[in-house]
């Protein structure tokens, strides 16, 4: 067969295939930097702003805001405080103190979740402070409601899901939440420890119909070569078949030869005989 391969048409066809495939694998490359989506912000994330002008209640964190420290005034609305299940601290597990925050200048008078602080017990974390306060921290998107059934005590979540603390607060509420990172709502008495949530990596998202795409020209380029082994293979079984054909048909027409020759020698013998 490589003698067969080795015939220029069939050189020719493998350069010709191997030119297709380097257009499909050019093209699967491009499909799958298009599968990928990077999730960049154009903004410093780092640079405080006020909550009331880059945020709405209600209307999902986008770019924009994401990840965005912000300054917010307000004060703490009693009685709503939760703890936060499952959250680290120097290695240590523990829990978030979190409470509703009204906050200034909302349009409704809508309340968003802070986070106050940690504390490595659920039932020691001191009350919110009273009165008006000024706090910055860093605006989070809310996380998704925990799975249930629960086995935890009463007034322990176990994830920050702005749903249910609407419905257990029954107060309109922003739709993310902050850290505090000012310590001006763990207040003077509590024993509570600052957090600190650095901004999260940027992340990306997979176009899966583009990653399918990738993958079929991938394919279509193992297809050129594959469709090139194929019509080697056919010609050299044509070959082979047109050769035992070729030497089917010489042996057949030597034995026809041999017994014409063999014939011509009986009748002259028989001729001399008679003779």
């Amino acid at each position: 067969m490589m003698a067969t391969a080795r015939q220029p048409k069939w050189i020719a066809m493998l350069l010709l295939a191997l030119v297709i495939a380097t257009v499909f694998v050019a093209l699967s490359a491009w499909q799958f930097d298009a599968s990928r989506s990077e999730h960049t912000y154009d903004h410093d994330t780092e640079e405080a702003v006020e909550l009331t002008e880059v945020y709405e209640p209600v209307r999902p964190i986008g770019l924009d805001v994401a990840d965005r420290i912000v300054n917010l005034r307000g004060e703490f609305v009693e009685d709503t405080q939760v703890m936060i299940a499952d959250r680290l601290q120097d290695g240590e597990d523990g829990y978030w103190a979190v409470a509703a925050f009204r906050v200034a200048g909302s349009p409704d008078g809508q309340v968003i979740p802070v986070v106050r602080g940690w504390s490595e017990n659920y039932d020691d974390a001191g009350p919110p402070p009273q009165g008006q306060l000024e706090l910055q921290g860093r605006l989070l998107p809310t996380e998704a409601p925990g799975p249930g059934p629960r086995e935890l005590p009463v007034g322990v979540l176990p994830t920050l899901s702005v749903a249910e603390l609407i419905n257990l607060w029954g107060e309109d509420s922003y739709s993310g939440f902050v850290v505090d990172f000012s310590e001006e709502a763990i207040g003077a008495s509590s024993t509570l420890e600052p957090v600190w949530v650095g901004p999260q990596p940027e992340d990306s998202e997979i176009n899966w119909q583009n990653l399918f795409y990738a993958i079929e020209w991938i394919v279509f380029a193992a297809f050129a070569f594959y469709m090139w082994w194929r019509l080697v293979k056919d010609d050299h079984i044509r070959q082979q078949e047109e050769a035992r054909l070729d030497r089917e048909w010489e042996e057949q027409w030597r034995a026809e030869q041999l017994a014409k020759l063999q014939a011509a020698r009986a009748t002259n013998t028989e001729t001399k005989d008679q003779a």
